[in-house]
């Protein structure tokens, strides 16, 4: 069945990360990076600063609403829906470097959240190096879930693809938005 092939493959994956890549760097330093995909907060806050400042307003807004997306249907839809239990615990001599977690693994959620923002910067008309800081980012986000044993591979891709789908969509729902108003007003 495909679901057992890609398990299988996943936890490959997971255990050759824990065999080949875990030292004391790394445990120190991942759960620090995660931390900024806990429930979204630190996006959260970008998006609110962003608004607050008229030069970064309609990007806060993208932000913002790509947020939204992702709160509504990863973790409130797709998550509920799946099930899917997390690899720590299917799997018993794991050490944690983070406390175990209350919902489920399909798709992760911390993934989701930085890609939407790596997305919108992405699609803003900023310097290069702010696009290459966020791209670095998100993909350290999508790391620590996998060293951590958190979320298997293919939750991290999937939040990889949905966070980037949701960055674009948000973006394209606050421009209609905008594109209304305009309209709206040039009539009156």
């Amino acid at each position: 069945m495909l679901t057992d092939w890609i398990t299988k493959v996943d936890f490959m994956i997971l255990d050759w990360i824990q065999a080949h890549l875990r030292c004391e760097l790394l445990d120190r330093l991942l759960p620090m990076i995660t931390f900024l995909g806990n429930k979204g907060w630190f996006f959260i806050v970008i998006a609110v600063i962003m608004i607050a400042i008229p030069k970064t307003r309609r990007w806060g807004a993208w932000l913002a609403s790509a947020l939204g997306l992702g709160l509504v249907f990863c973790n409130m839809l797709i998550k509920n829906m799946v099930e899917r239990i997390r690899p720590y615990d299917r799997v018993e001599d794991i050490t944690l470097l983070v406390e175990k977690l209350n919902d489920f693994s399909f798709p992760s959620g911390h993934t989701v959240v930085a890609f939407e923002f790596f997305t919108v910067i992405l699609l803003m008309p900023v310097k290069k190096v702010y696009k290459v800081l966020a791209g670095v980012m998100a993909f350290m986000i999508a790391f620590s879930r996998l060293y951590l044993y958190v979320h298997f591979p293919s939750d991290v891709l999937a939040g990889m693809l949905l966070g980037s789908l949701f960055g674009v969509m948000g973006m394209r729902i606050v421009e209609m938005i905008l594109e209304e108003r305009t309209q709206k007003i040039e009539k009156e």
